[in-house]
């Protein structure tokens, strides 16, 4: 079993980095393999709504010119996905954005290509405007009919500076029990790895 996670951060080891990894530590000590990828100095576009990928339903999407098809080949070879956000005016970032709009448009296009397999989100922030953030993140989820485990609180860690979320002790745990529950999910799913 594996599961990707994507850091849609635009720090590269950032408070997301760092929740995404408490998730993903949780995993790999089940026996899951892991993978993560940062958005951060990927080239990604917003759809174009060309609708391509419907004409085609080659499990790609029509813009070759960026990263995007890289991430789809990713999330295609995994059991589960992880979307790791800062909040950026309580909303996505813009490079996850990208990668929800275009993936999920292609998933779409090829009969939900993505559907049961287990999926989660993972919002970093400062102060405010997190929920519409994780609300964002589990759309593209239930959208694509995938599984989404939940945890003791809403995956959310709390802190401004790179660094700071490793302060947030109840941040810590709800992500650490969500990666329980996602291993525990996958295995139902899957068998133990």
């Amino acid at each position: 079993m594996k599961v990707v996670a994507f850091n849609g951060s635009a720090r590269k080891k950032g408070n997301t980095d760092r929740l995404l990894r408490a998730v993903l530590e949780v995993l790999e000590a089940k026996g899951i393999r892991t993978e993560l990828v940062s958005l951060a100095g990927l080239k990604l576009q917003g759809c174009i709504a060309c609708y391509q990928c419907f004409e085609r339903k080659d499990r790609r999407c029509a813009v070759e010119n960026d990263d995007l098809n890289a991430c789809i080949a990713k999330m295609l070879e995994a059991d589960g996905i992880l979307l790791g956000s800062p909040t950026y005016f309580a909303d996505v970032s813009a490079g996850m954005k990208a990668l929800i709009e275009r993936s999920g448009m292609v998933a779409r296009a090829n009969g939900d290509m993505l559907q049961r397999k287990v999926g989660a989100g993972v919002v970093a922030v400062r102060r405010a405007g997190a929920a519409h953030v994780f609300s964002s993140l589990n759309y593209f989820f239930l959208i694509g009919q995938m599984v989404v485990p939940g945890s003791s609180y809403w995956n959310i860690g709390i802190g401004k500076d790179p660094g700071e979320v490793a302060d947030d002790a109840e941040g810590l745990r709800t992500m650490r029990t969500l990666g329980e529950n996602m291993a525990w999910v996958l295995e139902r799913l899957h068998g133990a790895p």
